[in-house]
């Protein structure tokens, strides 16, 4: 960044101190009144997530109320004539099983999410089709018993048409509210300079796009002289505090890998939404969805963090599964100690230090399955390492005992973590947790894995384990975050089992 433009943003930032409303396009009036306690609460990005996600709340219990209901009544009508009291006893009945279902699944769908991210009707569409076959399975699998399934179907079809009006009504009404209070989302651009203006453009001619382009971060050539120069993409996090940035858009699609990462880890710990307009070919190939109502097809970057209620369902899944586990396989458990005292001396459960959430420390548990009479140097150690980049795998680790090598060839040696998992220090899946020898070894793009808790098991034992190159893996971590769900992790503990009997990669 040069002297001058540095100059300009400190002159930029003195001139909006102790002014904390968005900059507004120049053609709208400034000094116009204002709402003061509505212009304050918008402001406050908390206070609007929490009003958001309580009034989406409120409107899917009526959706869910009024479709149990309106099928419940329709089906007295055709039986018994039309009894609201008993409709709404069997609304009452089904309820709260089937509003918490329906919850559950929004939150999975991000129809909980801000205004820029929150998809529409198909999304609404699935997460209903989804809590009501939940809800017919438990009730099956419950003994229940049902004359026909209209109450289930009826009530699908009335809770997606009330949610769906429900939901835009919201929608178009804090829109115009948004629009009265003058609220604007100030961006930055950040790529190549043709791309950058392309985004621009499209962005600042549509009028339904609450989006100010404060400026740009070019990694090449400059873009079209209307746009206002920020510095370099090292300049990031000074340009986000002293702008006031909302949102980052990365309008490369040749983005380098690197910078991307550490891009992405900056704004999320400030805070800021990440958006990526992609390429018309990346469109093309992909097919995918995009929110309606921007000019240029924005797709939003969440955190690789599992927090509010993704972290409540991933916890109480660990939880559940991990308790019932570890009763299930405690004669397993009993059998493996049993071993490991009676073949060698030593402690039967190891201790490894390794780098858990956010790297700190914690103790992992292990069965012991090496020998603690046999001391070899770290220089002869590392000649002996046949795994590339950071990891350190050795296949005939001289200092394994026959039943630690046992153990360790079906993974056995790893279920004591299961007790980490209920001390909240480890989740049955996500990124393995590396010995610190390896950790200190890391690229900082690599340590980005360690933004969520570690686990037991991840893709990496159900994709080559061992056989894979370093980086492989941790892209395999990264595909993970992103696409992570109860059911994805359902289906890598279910992988797990064969990928370790097969013994493929595992030594």
């Amino acid at each position: 960044m040069t002297i001058n433009q540095k100059h300009a943003i400190e002159q930029d930032a003195e001139s909006r101190k102790g002014r904390s409303a968005p900059v507004v396009l120049p053609a709208r009036d400034v000094r116009r009144k204002r709402p003061p306690l509505l212009s304050f609460l918008l402001r406050r990005s908390t206070a609007r997530a929490t009003a958001r996600m309580v009034v989406l709340l409120v409107i899917d219990l009526a959706a869910v109320c009024g479709g149990l209901f309106t099928a419940t009544a329709i089906k007295l009508v055709f039986e018994h004539g039309l009894s609201a009291a008993a409709a709404w006893s069997t609304t009452r009945h089904f309820l709260a099983f089937a509003y918490l279902l329906t919850a559950l699944a929004f939150a999975r769908l991000d129809l909980y999410s801000d205004r820029p991210r929150r998809p529409g009707f198909s999304k609404i569409a699935t997460g209903l089709f989804q809590a009501t076959l939940l809800g017919l399975i438990f009730s099956l699998a419950n003994g229940d018993h049902f004359d026909s399934y209209w109450i289930f179907y009826g009530s699908f079809a009335f809770a997606l048409l009330y949610d769906s009006a429900l939901r835009e009504t919201y929608t178009q009404l804090t829109g115009r509210l948004l629009e009265q209070v003058g609220y604007r989302r100030r961006a930055v651009l950040v790529g190549s300079g043709s791309r950058i203006g392309a985004v621009a453009d499209a962005l600042e001619g549509d009028a339904r796009a609450s989006v100010d382009i404060v400026g740009y971060l070019s990694l090449g050539m400059p873009p079209r002289s209307g746009l206002r120069p920020l510095g370099e993409l090292e300049d990031l996090d000074a340009v986000i505090a002293s702008e006031q940035v909302d949102e980052v858009i990365i309008a490369d699609p040749d983005f380098p890998q690197g910078p991307a990462l550490d891009l992405v880890e900056t704004c999320h710990a400030r805070g800021v939404t990440v958006h990526v307009a992609p390429s018309t070919m990346e469109i093309l190939v992909d097919r995918a969805e995009f929110v309606p109502g921007e000019s240029v097809p924005l797709f939003t970057l969440r955190p690789p963090v599992f927090d509010g209620v993704q972290f409540a369902v991933k916890r109480s899944f660990d939880l559940l599964v991990a308790g019932i586990g570890l009763v299930l396989i405690s004669p397993v458990l009993l059998a493996c100690a049993v071993a490991v005292r009676l073949t060698s001396r030593g402690p039967i459960i190891y201790r490894s230090l390794r780098p858990g959430i956010g790297g700190k420390p914690f103790a992992c548990l292990k069965f012991r399955t090496m020998r603690v009479d046999i001391h070899l140097t770290t220089d002869q150690l590392e000649a002996l390492n046949e795994s590339s980049g950071a990891l350190f795998k050795i296949r005939d680790d001289p200092r394994l005992t026959s039943v630690g090598r046992f153990l360790r060839r079906f993974s056995l040696d790893e279920l004591p973590q299961l007790i980490n998992v209920m001390r909240g220090e480890m989740s049955l899946v996500g990124p393995r947790p590396l010995p610190m020898r390896d950790f200190e070894l890391l690229d900082d793009w690599h340590k980005k894995r360690y933004l969520v808790l570690p686990g037991v098991t991840g893709l990496w034992q159900v994709s080559g384990r061992s056989e894979l190159d370093f980086d492989d893996l941790v892209r395999l971590d990264f595909l993970y975050l992103e696409r992570w769900s109860v059911l994805l992790d359902l289906s890598i503990l279910l992988k797990t089992v064969p990928a370790v009997l097969s013994r493929r990669g595992a030594y």
